[in-house]
């Protein structure tokens, strides 16, 4: 991308703040972190010209070979480019995980994905719907839909849950990040606003920003969700659509009980405000509970559920679901013929078959899930005491306050400590939450421990203030 606008060296020099490390002597590599972090965090937008060397040089008070060797840096990291007679600019498209952070690094740890090994049951699943395909194979494979016993093991689902549901209310989708785009460009406009949690599922704001919408983030308050917030945010910008995780927030891991969804279906049905329900980590109860009704069982057909069993049975199963009235499932339907053409017939089998089954042994794998959050508490709270968190009671992650805004240089570190991390910024729609971090337990606790034993070193290494200095909350 060519540059579109100037930032003055002073202006620069403001941005970047406390760039230096103390007592770090990697000059360079602390300023391209910097400028880095100013990308990721909004305040450098791509296309942005940077000043010359001379002139940046001046504004930090550093020698010009310094500033040159952290645009090197940079450049081989594709976030600047240069061109002669035209100067430096940014390049990298804002809202990306940095570089370094990249899944193909060798021996890393993965903390990106909140993401389980297949649950058991998954392989017996598939050797069964394998006979069944025998029979699909004299047909022409195109489900439109979905296939329609799959349709009604999920629309019993649903009724089992509170939430009576016929077959003809189901689409079969390929996961709930393609359900939910299919209900964004059906119901949005280039320039609608689009509601959105502070923070929510990265995925979901890249999404809303490809459809020419415009995020509204409402925070979470300490203890979840602030609904006289939720409906301040309703009147005053009139949301074409809104995107909610009730059950196990991603990344918060808050669950919001019944007479809050009591409260918040009543606006959305009062306030006539659609709202997609993203229910990928509803059965990840690690207590054990039903938990409330689907927020769709309060806000009649202004919800519109989705699903997925990404997070509950294995991630290679690309399938997941929409739950609306029956028109819109119409409408749906249609409208993706635009993008594909039905979902894997033998997908749809295989989950079918592992929905028949039931989990083998439901106590077990919660235990297993409990056991890996309870150890990554306690590593953390070990290794690195001044972190904040709370334990949530499903889910498959923690949501760390960090004790200074350091997330995205700290993911930048932590890559060459060989742990992949994604920082704060990116479950923001409007950059920040750099006190914030989100680490998954979806691992053997080994390995977590690894992990944050890693982590700590490239924390020690990215202060701006050692520990020992700084207040404990």
């Amino acid at each position: 991308m060519d540059p579109i606008g100037r930032i003055s060296a002073r202006r620069l020099a403001l941005v970047l703040g406390m760039w230096r490390r103390s007592g770090s002597r990697h000059g360079a590599a602390d300023l391209a972190a910097a400028i880095e972090l100013g990308v990721l965090d909004g305040q450098l937008p791509v296309g942005t010209r940077l000043p010359s060397e001379r002139e940046l040089a001046e504004a930090l008070d550093v020698s010009r070979t310094l500033v040159a060797a952290a645009l090197d840096r940079l450049r081989d990291a594709g976030l600047v480019a240069s061109r002669r007679g035209a100067g430096s600019w940014i390049t990298k498209p804002r809202g990306r995980a940095p570089e370094s952070v990249s899944p193909d690094v060798p021996q890393a740890i993965d903390l990106v994905r909140a993401a389980t090994p297949a649950a058991p049951g998954v392989l017996a699943a598939v050797d069964r719907a394998r006979l069944l395909l025998v029979d699909e194979l004299g047909r022409h494979g195109y489900t439109g839909t979905g296939l329609p016993s799959l349709r009604e093991r999920i629309a019993a689902r649903y009724t089992a849950r509170g939430l009576p549901t016929s077959p003809g209310q189901i689409l079969i989708t390929n996961g709930a990040h393609h359900a939910f785009v299919l209900v964004l460009r059906m119901l949005t406009h280039p320039g609608d606003r689009v509601l959105v949690e502070q923070p929510t599922y990265p995925n979901a704001l890249d999404a809303v920003r490809a459809a020419h919408t415009t995020p509204v983030p409402v925070a979470l308050g300490e203890h979840g969700w602030d609904l006289a917030g939720v409906e301040a945010a309703v009147r005053q910008t009139a949301p074409r659509l809104a995107y909610l995780i009730v059950d196990f927030h991603n990344p918060t891991g808050y669950r919001l009980d019944a007479s809050g969804r009591a409260e918040l279906g009543a606006l959305l049905a009062r306030t006539q405000t659609h709202a997609v329900v993203d229910e990928t980590f509803v059965e990840l109860d690690l207590e054990g509970d039903d938990g409330p009704p689907p927020l769709a069982a309060f806000a009649g057909d202004w919800a519109i559920t989705v699903g997925t069993v990404s997070k509950s049975h294995w991630g290679g199963l690309r399938i997941g679901w929409i739950r609306a009235p029956e028109d819109l499932v119409t409408r749906l339907t249609s409208a993706r013929f635009a993008s594909d053409l039905g979902s894997p017939v033998f997908e749809q089998l295989v989950l079918a078959e592992l929905f028949d089954a039931g989990d083998p042994d439901p106590a077990a794998r919660r235990a297993v899930l409990r056991s890996q959050r309870d150890a990554l508490t306690e590593v953390l709270r070990r290794e690195l005491p001044d972190w904040r968190f709370r334990v949530p009671s499903g889910g498959l992650s923690l949501w760390c306050r960090l004790p200074e805004p350091m997330s995205t240089r700290l993911a930048i570190a932590a890559a060459n400590h060989g742990v992949q991390i994604t920082p704060g910024s990116r479950f923001s729609a409007q950059g920040g939450l750099e006190h914030w971090l989100r680490i998954p337990f979806a691992q053997p606790a080994d390995r977590l421990a690894d992990a944050v034993t890693r982590l700590a070193l490239a924390a020690a290494s990215v202060r701006v203030q050692p520990a020992d200095d700084l207040p404990v909350a």
